[in-house]
C-alpha cells in the first residue's frame, strides 16, 4: 500500500526521530528555538520504511518529469540516491554554500544547465537551506520545479519565501499529521500539547521568548 502521511507520523513516532522538550529548547541551524526536533536520519535504519519513503518520492517525483536528480546536503543525499537509483536519472548534490576549498563548488556532479531537476530534502523548517540549494541549481542554468521533502513542520515563513522563489513544496507528512497522531497516541501531556500550540501560532515570538533568533 503506498505511504500515507499518517504512516510516516506513526514511523517517525515509532523510531524516535521526534523529540519534544520545551523546557530545553532545540536550537535549529536558522538560530530558531523551537520545541520539537525531527530526525529523520533515524528512518534510514529501517529498510522496509525506507522502502515505502522512496517508493513515495518516486511517485511525486515522476509526477515533475525530471531529468536530473539533486539532494540537498547532507541529509537529503541518500533520499535522492536512492530515487535517482529507481528512476534511472542521474544525481547531484547540492551545499547550501560553495565549498571553501578544491573547486569551490555547490553543485556537485553533471553539470545541471538544461536539465529540470527536482531537489530532495528530508526536511523544511523555515526552507531558507533548501532555497539556497534551489537556486544553486538555477544558477547553473537548471529549472526547479518543486522541493521534495520527506516532513515540514508548514511555518508560514518557509512557504512565503518557496511562493516568492516561484518553487513548489512537495511533502510526504507534515506538522499537523504528526501533532494528530501523538495526541491520539497519548505521547504528548497538556503542557507539551500547549508549547507546540504557542510555538507553531507565531514560531518566532516563543523563539525570542526562549532566547532564540
Amino acid at each position: 500500500m503506498p505511504l500515507s502521511p499518517g504512516d510516516l507520523a506513526g514511523c517517525l513516532l515509532d523510531v524516535g526521530a521526534v523529540r519534544l522538550q520545551p523546557l530545553d529548547p532545540f536550537t535549529w541551524a536558522s538560530g530558531l528555538k523551537s520545541p520539537i526536533y525531527c530526525d529523520n536520519r533515524q528512518l534510514m535504519g529501517f529498510p522496509q520504511v525506507r522502502d515505502q519513503i522512496v517508493e513515495a518520492l518516486v511517485a511525486q517525483s515522476s509526477a515533475l518529469a525530471p531529468s536530473l536528480v539533486a539532494g540537498a546536503a547532507t541529509a537529503g543525499v541518500p533520499w535522492a540516491a536512492m530515487v535517482a537509483d529507481r528512476m534511472k536519472l542521474p544525481l547531484a548534490y547540492v551545499r547550501p554554500t560553495p565549498k571553501n576549498h578544491g573547486m569551490g563548488r555547490q553543485v556537485e556532479g553533471p553539470l545541471a544547465k538544461g536539465h529540470r531537476v527536482v531537489l530532495i530534502e528530508d526536511l523544511i523548517s523555515t526552507g531558507m537551506s533548501s532555497l539556497k540549494c534551489a537556486e544553486a541549481l538555477r544558477a547553473e542554468g537548471a529549472e526547479v520545479p518543486a522541493v521534495l521533502a520527506l516532513f515540514s513542520y508548514g511555518l508560514p515563513q518557509a512557504q512565503a519565501a518557496f511562493t516568492a522563489a516561484g518553487i513548489d513544496i512537495a511533502v510526504l507528512s507534515s506538522f499537523e499529521v504528526l501533532s494528530r497522531e501523538a495526541e491520539a497516541r497519548g505521547i504528548m501531556d497538556t503542557a507539551g500539547s500547549a508549547a507546540l500550540k504557542a510555538w507553531r501560532a507565531d514560531t518566532v515570538a516563543w523563539s525570542r521568548a526562549h532566547g532564540g533568533a
